[in-house]
């Protein structure tokens, strides 16, 4: 199963040094997009109550 799994890839990604690059650049892209969530709701768990729109109501008349 591992080995045709590998193969698979070998044979349609890893081949040819061009598809090799997009799936790179893809890779990248949804790695970047999750990280960016991971990040934002790190930073919001942390600091909840503390943000503006946890406080806005108070200042606004």
């Amino acid at each position: 199963m591992l080995n045709t799994i590998a193969r698979f890839f070998y044979r349609y990604v890893f081949k040819r040094s061009s598809t090799y690059t997009l799936g790179v650049m893809i890779s990248t892209m949804y790695f970047e997009r999750i990280y960016d969530e991971a990040c934002e709701y790190l930073f919001e768990t942390v600091n909840k109550g503390r943000l503006w729109k946890d406080i806005k109501h108070r200042y606004e008349k």
